[in-house]
């Protein structure tokens, strides 16, 4: 520890002794240093803070969901970087003074790359910064220039979003537009086309559609009629099987009865009645096969009363099932003429097919052409209503708020660099290197501060050792020197704080 404490005293003495070299080495590297500190341009930072506010009631009902709206704002966001629209901020503001070609706009803008940063704070929370720096201009007209640069983004990004919403709604609109007058065309030729061939073959293809399609619809109500007409015939089987065992008169003591088959007339009149009430003309088929059953009940009615024959009273459970006997036998026979009627007219267009296989083949392309034609038709026209709807819903109804939380301001300190820190820096530095370099000197040079010192080096004894004398001569110049010194040093110290005074006043000029 003696030895250390030793070292130190003999560097410490080796530095004053070369004083003066190290105060002058210290003036030299301070203000070499505060020259480079005072060459180092400013950089002012300028930020807002943009929040954004997605409405979502109507949007969400014609498609525009709350996730389309967010990705839309963060390729903006991201987008707001770009070559583009950063060429639109070096002529927005007063970079475009220092530009006189493209060359000089493309290096403006890789600078403003490196100088803007977008950030997502929070969900829908953006901070803009930019910082500048620039030698040509004043730290006022710099701080200016920071706060237009981010202004000049705002207006950018809320352009982007509204207005560019416009645009791209615009534009495919038009192009919407321009291919459904294409479709129109060619679904105007198409109908055409197929007038004409309809004109032409009326007689043989006659019907709407295809043939094949006609069949296969003809041949899907046959299988319905087939059905019911096996449905009819098992109702009309079970109606018989009941009317077998059922009486067609009660016997009633004392009171004379009306015949079966006078009974079975008035039921047939009832029917015949009852259908003509609901408009049925006597061409229906049921109409028709009443009025058979009609005539052959009054020639019975007309034997039974000639033959003066007793019989009681009619049974009403008879009445009613040779009734519903005849409702079946009507849905039998309507059923049958409808399914000879189909199959009629299948062999027909299946034989007409086979005669005119190129006509009906022609009918078949024509038929799925128009029908492509008309269903792409359809689709462009649902989805150009739905782009103006959402393009209307996205421009007129604020689907997307923007607000400035906020708003750009012109900064009143540089944000770099930390000049202050930088002074001092340089004279705490300018200091270390002034002593360094004397001790250094001290090093260089063959002398000795003590006689052991002396003796280490050597290797010899040393006898004795001659003190200083300090005469009062000696003493009032080395006290002379000593002011001086201090004088000088302290002027270094002073050069540091007046450095600091201008800087600080220079801030509130830029304030």
């Amino acid at each position: 520890m003696n030895g250390l404490y030793e070292e130190l005293r003999l560097a410490l003495h080796t530095v004053w002794m070369r004083r003066w070299f190290a105060l002058a080495v210290a003036w030299a590297l301070c203000l070499l240093g505060w020259l480079v500190v005072a060459l180092i341009p400013n950089s002012y930072e300028s930020k807002a803070r943009v929040f954004v506010q997605l409405q979502s009631l109507l949007p969400a009902k014609i498609g525009v969901s709350a996730g389309d709206q967010q990705r839309e704002i963060d390729r903006v966001r991201q987008t707001l970087t770009s070559a583009v629209n950063l060429e639109k901020v070096v002529r927005g503001t007063a970079l475009a003074d220092t530009v006189a070609s493209d060359r000089d706009v493309a290096s403006r803008v890789a600078g403003l790359q490196k100088q803007i940063k977008i950030t997502a704070q929070q969900e829908n929370l953006f901070e803009i910064s930019a910082t500048v720096s620039s030698g040509a201009l004043s730290d006022a007209d710099t701080a200016k220039l920071s706060r237009d640069i981010v202004q000049k983004l705002i207006d950018i990004f809320v352009e982007e979003n509204l207005t560019g919403d416009r645009t791209q709604t615009r534009q495919t609109l038009e192009f919407l537009d321009g291919q459904l007058a294409d479709r129109q065309r060619q679904l105007s030729e198409a109908e055409r086309k197929r007038a004409e061939f309809e004109q032409r073959y009326m007689g043989l293809l006659p019907g709407e559609g295809s043939v094949m399609d006609r069949i296969a619809a003809a041949r899907r109500e046959l299988s319905d009629i087939e059905s019911q007409l096996v449905s009819a015939q098992s109702s009309l089987s079970s109606v018989n099987a009941q009317l077998a065992t059922t009486p067609q008169t009660i016997a009633t003591p004392g009171v004379g009865g009306v015949g079966p088959a006078r009974a079975r007339l008035s039921a047939i009149e009832g029917q015949l009645a009852d259908a003509r009430s609901k408009g049925w003309t006597d061409a229906h088929p049921d109409v028709v096969a009443l009025n058979g059953q009609l005539a052959a009940a009054r020639a019975a009615a007309v034997a039974e009363a000639r033959s003066g024959a007793s019989y009681g009273s009619p049974n009403p459970m008879y009445l009613s099932l040779r009734s519903m006997q005849a409702d079946r036998q009507a849905a039998v026979a309507a059923a049958t003429a409808r399914k000879t009627q189909l199959s009629t007219e299948i062999s027909q267009m299946l034989s007409r097919q086979a005669a005119n296989p190129g006509v009906a083949a022609e009918m078949e392309r024509i038929g799925r052409d128009y029908a492509v034609l008309k269903a792409q038709y359809d689709e462009m026209l649902a989805d150009r209503e739905e782009i103006r709807l959402r393009g209307r819903a996205r421009t007129e109804t604020d689907a997307v708020r923007f607000r400035v939380i906020d708003p750009p301001m012109a900064p009143a300190a540089p944000s770099a660099p930390n000049r202050p820190l930088f002074l001092i820096a340089v004279l705490v530095l300018g200091l270390g290197g002034g002593a360094a370099a004397a001790f250094g000197m001290g090093q260089l040079k063959a002398s000795f501060a003590t006689a052991p010192r002396l003796a280490k080096a050597t290797g010899l004894p040393v006898l004795g050792a001659v003190t200083e004398v300090v005469t009062a001569a000696h003493r009032a110049a080395r006290l002379k020197q000593l002011k001086l010194f201090a004088g000088g040093a302290g002027a270094l110290g002073g050069a540091c704080a007046l450095l600091l005074i201008v800087e600080f006043v220079q801030r509130s000029l830029v304030a």
